[in-house]
């Protein structure tokens, strides 16, 4: 009996020492096989995703768009164009950034107005100027309320998870995950007002917002400013050339694409870290 036992035990080092070698001769051949195709799967889909929304913007371009522009957007448009001078727009795109925040409301309307009269450049300085504002005020009055917060906190643990990475550790840590959360879907307003009773600071937390906040300024202000165009032309009796079409529409998939990319980024990034989070606390 002691002999068989010996023998068994060996049997099995013999085995647990050639199964390595085994998965690394045959699956390992496998799995490099399987990486392949995942790889050229992985490509096949991305094409395929930008064939699709290379199509759906040239439709977009080509009728759908002067259509919603004739009956909705062009009377908006020449009515403000009448009423506000540019000056007053950008008063009242600083003040609705500055203030929509705190009453929960999107703020991406005004930004499209931003990129309609000013552009790029002035109109991602008044934005991030407003936003400084509107970011600013929840979190000064998220302080009046911080164990209410915290105690709402509490009944969502797995939400309250991802918003209380951004108290813990150095300022850049802070920054660097307040910004991580707002490039990922984590509902923007409501971050707002829950960010303090993370004990997040405040500098870290304005930084790291601003940042954060850089992808969805730039698709808000070509958005603005792909809408004047379209408008333009469709108030002028005209259609867009065939050139203009076609890069509007690659313009407006790679929009997409690079927004879709730095999304699912943010979202392993968070993921990560709240798995060191969890080793650190084993």
């Amino acid at each position: 009996m002691g002999v068989d036992y010996v023998k068994l035990e060996e049997g099995g080092a013999c085995c647990a020492a050639e199964t390595p070698s085994t998965s690394g001769c045959c699956g390992g051949g496998g799995g490099g096989g399987g990486g392949w195709w995942w790889f050229l799967w992985w490509w096949a889909k991305l094409v395929l995703v930008v064939l699709f929304v290379g199509v759906l913007g040239v439709v977009f371009f080509k009728w759908v768009g002067p259509f919603f522009m004739d009956k909705e957007i062009i009377p908006i448009i020449i009515w403000e164009r009448q009423t506000f001078s540019t000056v007053i727009l950008g008063l009242i795109v600083v003040g609705s950034l500055t203030i929509f925040p705190s009453f929960l409301l999107p703020s991406t309307p005004s930004m499209w107005i931003a990129g309609m009269t000013f552009g790029y450049g002035y109109g991602f300085l008044l934005i991030i100027g407003g936003m400084a504002i509107g970011v600013s005020i929840p979190y000064f009055i998220g302080s009046l309320f911080y164990h209410r917060i915290h105690v709402w906190l509490e009944r969502y643990p797995k939400r309250a998870s991802i918003v209380k990475l951004a108290g813990e550790g150095s300022c850049f840590n802070q920054f660097r995950a307040v910004a991580l959360i707002r490039i990922s879907p984590f509902p923007y307003v409501i971050y707002n007002y829950c960010a303090v009773a993370t004990d997040v600071k405040y500098l870290p937390y304005l930084l790291g917002t601003l940042v954060g906040i850089v992808p969805e300024v730039f698709v808000a202000l070509y958005t603005g400013i792909l809408i004047k165009t379209l408008a333009n032309a469709s108030h002028e009796g005209r259609s867009l050339s065939a050139p203009q079409i076609v890069l509007n529409a690659i313009g407006f998939s790679i929009t997409v694409i690079v927004t879709i990319l730095i999304t699912l980024y943010a979202k392993r990034r968070i993921k990560e870290l709240q798995m060191q989070e969890e080793l650190l606390l084993q």
